[in-house]
Parts: structure tokens; C-alpha cells; sequence
């Protein structure tokens, strides 16, 4: 378990955990909404343990993948229009998952028949900086709790307790949200939110 504080990520720390992802390794990490499980996306067999952990088949997950910024989720998906493009500058960095048309830089084994990719920016320093320094994407799921009031959990040491056996690394950055993002779905013309959560979108 690794203390990160948000309002300045300590450039060692950011090191460390690009190293474990590096490795192939994976990772529990604080975003601006629940905590997410995830890995380096070019990492097929580390993709392929958390997708067996979730009992999905890779190609037909909802796994979206964390970016750094605008041009770094530009790199995996296919040109989008100028209306799009200032939504998602107004939007991001946000508790938004926005679902995009996906490009061929988005691995094979997450495609399938799946022509789309879920794309974040969280408000969080301390994933952003992670995925600066890795220079790739982090696929991300959310962390759901067993409990059947609370959906998701949010102490990162009751986190820690559960996933050990599972995760290499666990951030502690915080307590988290318990509420997810909103998704919106921007592969067609008028973008439509598929999943209201955390982020109010003005449609």
C-alpha cells in the first residue's frame, strides 16, 4: 500500500507505480470518482487476469481506458468533430466516461466487434501523473463492494484488505466517492448519456 497525497503527487512515488505497471503489474488507484482497478493497456496478460477476476471476456468489457489529456486520448480514438472536441475540452478533466469511436492503437484483444472505446480524464492528479509518466493509457474498471447498500468501496484501507491477494500496488489517496461516472456516448451525432452518475452533462 503506497500513501499518494492529491495535491502533489510525489514524483518518486508516480515512479514507483509506473514500474509495477511497467512489470505488468496491477494496480488499485483513486480517481475523481470510485476507486479504479486497472493496468497498462498494451499489458495482454494482466488485462486478461482482471478480466477473469470481473468473469468477463476482454472483448466484450466495458473496460475504459484513463488518459493523461486531450492528446493522449486523441492517440485512441478516430477524429472526432470540432463540437465534440470543445465538449470534451469543457468536460475534462471530470468525472465524465465518454464513449468514442476507436482507432487501430487500441489493442486487438479489447476490440472483438466493439468499434468504440470508453475514454477518462479524471479530476485526480495522482492517476493523471501515472499515466503521464507510463506514456500509455490505464485501463480502468470500477471497484465494487460486496455490501448491498454501499455499491462501492471507498476506504482505501478496507480496499487494501480485500484486493492484497489480488492487486501488486494500492494508492491511498483518499477516501473516494461512491458514486461513479456519467457515461455519454458520442459515437453518433447528438451525444447521448447512457449512465447518469457523478458528472452532470448539459445535453
Amino acid at each position: 500500500m503506497l500513501k499518494i497525497y492529491p495535491e502533489n503527487p510525489n514524483p518518486k512515488d508516480v515512479r514507483q507505480v509506473v514500474e509495477v505497471l511497467r512489470n505488468g503489474g496491477i494496480i488499485i488507484y483513486p480517481t475523481d470518482t470510485v476507486y479504479g482497478l486497472g493496468c497498462d493497456i498494451t499489458n495482454a496478460k494482466a488485462v486478461e487476469k482482471i478480466a477473469r477476476y470481473k468473469n468477463v471476456q476482454v472483448e466484450k468489457s466495458n473496460f475504459s481506458f484513463i488518459c493523461s489529456d486531450l492528446s493522449h486520448l486523441s492517440g485512441f480514438s478516430k477524429p472526432v468533430s470540432n463540437q465534440v472536441f470543445k465538449m470534451l475540452k469543457t468536460y475534462l478533466p471530470g468525472p465524465f466516461t465518454f464513449i468514442l469511436n476507436a482507432n487501430n492503437n487500441v489493442p486487438k484483444y479489447f476490440k472483438g466487434k466493439k468499434k468504440t472505446v470508453g475514454v477518462r480524464i479524471p479530476d485526480n492528479s495522482i492517476i493523471i501523473e501515472i499515466a503521464k509518466e507510463l506514456g500509455n493509457p490505464i485501463m480502468s474498471t470500477s471497484i465494487h463492494d460486496d455490501d448491498e447498500i454501499i455499491e462501492y468501496s471507498t476506504d482505501p484501507e478496507l480496499i487494501h484488505e480485500r484486493f492484497s491477494d489480488f492487486a501488486d500496488l494500492v494508492i491511498d489517496g483518499g477516501y473516494g466517492d461512491n458514486i461513479p461516472s456519467t457515461i455519454v456516448d458520442c459515437t453518433e451525432e447528438i451525444p447521448v448519456v447512457i449512465r447518469q452518475g457523478k458528472g452532470i452533462f448539459e445535453e
